[in-house]
């Protein structure tokens, strides 16, 4: 049976197996996804033993054991997996990092599907979003912000205005994607929003036990659509405040389950679905 695994350090907080697991069930499909908490010393190594030809430690490649097919990298590792894989899409090369793993021809494959994610979870929740003929907003400057901003140029978009604290980070992004990146100084982020048709924040700010964002949306126009990364709390004060301007508002949970979908399908052969009651098992399990 076909195994996939989500790695990390720590991983404990990980809700990936309660997405794979509800897609195997639903499916009926016989494989397995766990948790791997692997240690910073052991990364290459493990990831290296996934497709090597003795497998594992513990799983091997004797007869009736697991096939191990891949795995979904998350902190700190999608640098070190980009770095470590056999071959990258474009979509890994692009931000230079990687979530998903899969091993085709003994090969380790890379990609990086938090883009999919990004760009499927808000055409799920609104219409006309990618208003290209207006710049969009993101605030942070890491591998998040870069994700973000390789999806929204897929999507047509020809200005991006980048926030982040420390301006020397988003600098950095401006020189890797050229001059439809503009970076624009932190202080003024409540007022260089204006006429942005969409703004993603992509920091941590806003998360349980992190600092508060604080930004002014007043400026933002009637049309414009905030996304909001973290969903944990699902509803941040961001979103509070949009929704009190009635603008369109997308929270962070959608991206997590839909950047699931292309890794689920590599590995056990399955396009999975997206569903009210995934999302709500989700929910449920966050509320605990």
């Amino acid at each position: 049976m076909k195994k996939a695994y989500v790695i990390g350090w720590p991983i404990e907080h990980s809700r990936s197996p309660m997405i794979h697991d509800y897609w195997l069930d639903y499916y009926n499909i016989a494989g397995a996804y766990e948790k791997k908490a692997v240690a910073p010393d052991k990364f290459e190594t493990f990831v290296r033993a996934m497709a090597g030809p003795r497998g594992l430690p513990g799983e091997g490649k004797r007869p009736g054991a697991w096939q191990i097919v891949g795995a979904n990298i998350t902190v700190p590792y999608k640098e070190r997996a980009f770095q470590v894989a056999d071959s990258v899409d474009s979509t890994a090369s692009a931000v230079q990092a990687a979530n998903t793993l899969w091993i085709e021809e003994g090969k380790l494959s890379a990609s990086n599907t938090d883009i999919y994610g990004f760009t499927a979870n808000l055409d799920d929740y609104v219409s006309n979003w990618a208003r290209t003929d207006c710049p969009a907003a993101v605030l942070g400057a890491g591998g998040a912000a870069r994700g973000v901003i390789y999806g929204l140029f897929e999507r047509g978009f020809k200005e991006i205005r980048l926030f982040n604290r420390t301006r020397t980070r988003a600098e950095k992004i401006a020189g890797d994607f050229g001059s439809r990146v503009r970076v624009m100084d932190w202080e003024r982020r409540s007022l260089d929003i204006a006429n942005c048709a969409l703004l993603v924040n992509t920091t941590s700010l806003g998360m349980e036990n992190q600092p508060g964002l604080e930004i002014d949306l007043h400026l933002l126009p009637d049309f414009s659509v905030v996304n909001d990364l973290v969903y944990v709390p699902l509803k941040t004060a961001l979103l509070h405040q949009a929704e009190g301007r009635q603008l369109r508002t997308v929270d962070g949970l959608g991206m997590l389950l839909h950047q699931a979908v292309p890794g689920f399908e590599k590995w056990f052969g399955q396009r999975p679905s997206v569903t009210s009651e995934l999302r709500e098992l989700v929910i449920s399990d966050l509320e605990q």
